[in-house]
């Protein structure tokens, strides 16, 4: 039987390490503080893996969003959009056919299909987090709201 840990976790900084914001960082929660802190990825520091290691009942590592969790998002994005403008563009970036180009730079001229992307992306990851705080054993005062209201 496991122990459900009750900690104030700040919700923001949970999402970001969620979304991998910064390459080259490993990202943790510590169970007992509710702290998310991060280490250098290139730390070359045993001493510092190893109580990682030895202490993995207090500190747990967040997954950050990988390539094909993003790639998904987007997938399912240019799947909803109607705009006979922006479909092909879309198209073109996800099947790598030129005009190569960046998906921020392309939706800055399509400002209400940008902010459907970023409520999508906000979407996928919160029920990420949410999934991921239930398995192993951590609740916020949001997942508990959550839970209150679905019953």
């Amino acid at each position: 039987m496991s122990i459900m840990h009750n900690v104030e976790i700040a919700w923001d900084e949970l999402l970001d390490a969620f979304s991998g914001s910064e390459p080259g960082r490993v990202y943790f929660l510590d169970k007992t503080t509710g702290e998310v802190f991060f280490i250098p990825a290139n730390l070359d520091d045993e001493d510092v893996w190893r109580q990682m290691e030895n202490n993995a009942e207090r500190f747990v590592e967040i997954p950050s969003l990988d390539i094909s969790l993003e790639n998904q998002i987007m997938l399912r994005f240019a799947a909803q959009v109607e705009d006979m403008e922006l479909k092909p563009l879309l198209d073109g970036l996800l099947n790598g056919a030129r005009p190569y180009g960046n998906i921020a730079e392309i939706l800055s001229f399509f400002p209400e299909e940008l902010e459907r992307l970023q409520e999508m992306r906000d979407e996928f990851l919160a029920s990420r987090v949410r999934q991921w705080l239930e398995l192993n054993n951590l609740f916020t005062y949001e997942t508990d709201a959550l839970h209150i209201h679905r019953s």
